[in-house]
């Protein structure tokens, strides 16, 4: 699909629809952090069903899941793999292994789960959010010759982890950076203002088509958008411009060489007209579902459609694997 279109809800009784008889089973990639489905995802979940697909929630450090028992994996609420990195791309490896059938798929799930992969963006023409990237040892060389405001996270990280906000020079944003783990490596942004005055624009697309979008903000006194900091998201139709470079940016994860994609949330915020990325969210982003319904019966319809010849093609491959 092209994501010049956008995203349409199928009929259940439209003759075209995909419907899995007996039941797909779907294992919904979760943690020991949000074991359970998030209450955003129940639509989706609703809607799966409807396709006959049956998603169970799995989390993805449990020893005991049979991944391979499995039809195919939808990686969804894995809140804590920054903070167990090494342990999550052993996990990737292993679905890897099993030939697990996965959204997203895997090297693009792997590329995506470093930031650094702004800079690839950078490369591409795409326009971020200035980023200086800065192992442990060396943040404070890094930071010594700027000036301003700046926000420092790490460049595997999620939720605000190990991110701190300060001006160059202070002393108490000193006292924060020293605190900071030094074996992990560290992105480096300047603060943006525009993000408390004006928001933070989230775009959601589903199989490279556009769906939805929500505009998120801080809550008073603070810069953290996350809705557990406070933070608010309203859905909102997005300019045209806006959507024009979340598109790009999506181009240019194409030409980087990662075409398929079933889900992903462009975050940007618009700086002197044109819109920043942020981060693009391949791996396990909040959909914003609850805020646009209809999303989540269209996200079913793709990956019905993605996993349509599953069973053909798992059966061919049985046949001719030898005795």
């Amino acid at each position: 699909m092209s994501v010049t279109d956008r995203i349409a809800v199928t009929d259940p009784q439209s003759p075209g629809f995909i419907r899995f008889d007996p039941p797909l089973t779907l294992a919904l990639v979760v943690s020991d952090v949000q074991p359970q489905p998030h209450e955003d995802d129940a639509g989706l979940i609703a809607a799966l069903g409807e396709h006959g697909i049956h998603a169970q929630p799995r989390i993805w450090s449990d020893p005991a899941v049979d991944w391979a028992g499995h039809d195919a994996l939808l990686v969804r609420s894995t809140w804590d793999y920054f903070q167990r990195y090494t342990e999550f791309l052993q996990w990737y490896q292993r679905i890897d292994a099993l030939r697990c059938p996965i959204a997203n798929p895997l090297p693009l799930l792997v590329w995506n789960s470093d930031k650094r992969y702004l800079l690839d963006l950078a490369a591409q023409g795409v326009a971020i959010v200035a980023t200086v990237h800065a192992r442990g040892g060396e943040l404070d060389a890094a930071l010594a010759p700027m000036q301003g405001e700046v926000v420092v996270k790490p460049s595997v990280s999620g939720g605000a982890w190990h991110t701190v906000r300060g001006r160059i020079g202070d002393a108490a944003f000193a006292q924060a950076l020293a605190a900071l783990p030094r074996e992990l490596d560290y992105l480096v942004q300047p603060f943006l203002p525009q993000v408390v005055e004006d928001g933070e624009w989230s775009l959601l697309f589903f199989g490279g088509v556009y769906s939805h979008a929500v505009l998120k903000k801080p809550a008073q006194g603070d810069y953290r958008v996350q809705t557990y900091f406070g933070g608010s998201a309203d859905l909102s139709e997005p300019p045209a411009p806006v959507l024009a470079a979340a598109r790009r940016a999506l181009d240019a994860v194409a030409a980087i060489g990662h075409r398929d994609h079933a889900y992903v949330r462009v975050d940007g915020v618009i700086v002197d007209g044109a819109l920043r990325i942020m981060e693009l969210e391949f791996i396990e982003p909040f959909l914003h579902l609850a805020a646009h319904p209809p999303a989540a019966r269209a996200f079913a319809a793709q990956l019905a459609q993605r996993w349509s010849g599953l069973r053909e093609s798992r059966a061919s491959a049985s046949a001719a694997s030898p005795a």
